[in-house]
């Protein structure tokens, strides 16, 4: 329960003791599926904070209406319907990021981080401490994706946000923006983070 802990700790505690990327190893599909790119991963990452911090505020106020039996269908039809922004918004202002994250925009809506937070979390505390959890997750699953990105992008293509700073002809680890570099690199910096986040 958030009254254990301080605002600070709450939203901390997701940004680095409970990284849902690193430590949870929580919304493995899009993390590995989106992060071909820096810029794909932050993306990817601002839209589920957008979802996780609209259902967390919405279920922390609602609770108390929604019968227990129907709990886990009515916050899916919560983070559905923001889901549904973000899609549409998506398309119609950004649609190269639209078309670059495809099918994995809708898989917002079964990421288990946020109904994870719904569940274990917004269901059971305040509007407040649920605000925090939500940015702590959201910003903590936002940087894990944009530094994964980042790394495979580096690797992989040589460039940083479309900034390429070396030559076309330069040999790159091309394994590094497929598949099986996603695993590879979110292997080694899960390691780095959690041996940062232990001497801490």
């Amino acid at each position: 329960m958030a009254e254990n802990l301080t605002h600070k700790e709450n939203f901390f505690k997701g940004i680095i003791k409970d990284n849902p990327v690193f430590v949870m190893l929580l919304g493995m599909c899009p993390t590995l599926g989106v992060t071909s790119s820096a810029f794909n991963g932050l993306g990817m990452g601002v839209a589920t904070l957008f979802v996780l911090l609209m259902s967390n505020i919405v279920v922390s106020l609602i609770k108390s209406q929604i019968p227990s039996k129907v709990r886990i269908p009515a916050f899916i039809i919560i983070i559905a319907s923001f889901v549904t922004i973000v899609e549409m918004v998506l398309e119609a202002y950004i649609p190269f990021l639209f078309e670059q994250l495809g099918i994995f925009i809708p898989l917002i809506v079964v990421n288990c981080l946020i109904l994870g937070r719904a569940e274990a979390f917004a269901s059971k505390n305040n509007l407040l401490s649920s605000i925090v959890d939500a940015l702590g997750m959201g910003i903590g699953f936002t940087i894990a994706l944009t530094a994964l990105g980042a790394v495979r992008e580096i690797l992989g293509s040589g460039s940083l946000f479309d900034f390429r700073f070396v030559s076309e002809d330069a040999n790159t680890l091309l394994l590094f923006i497929l598949p099986p570099g996603a695993f590879i690199a979110l292997a080694y910096l899960s390691v780095l983070f959690n041996k940062i986040s232990k001497t801490n």
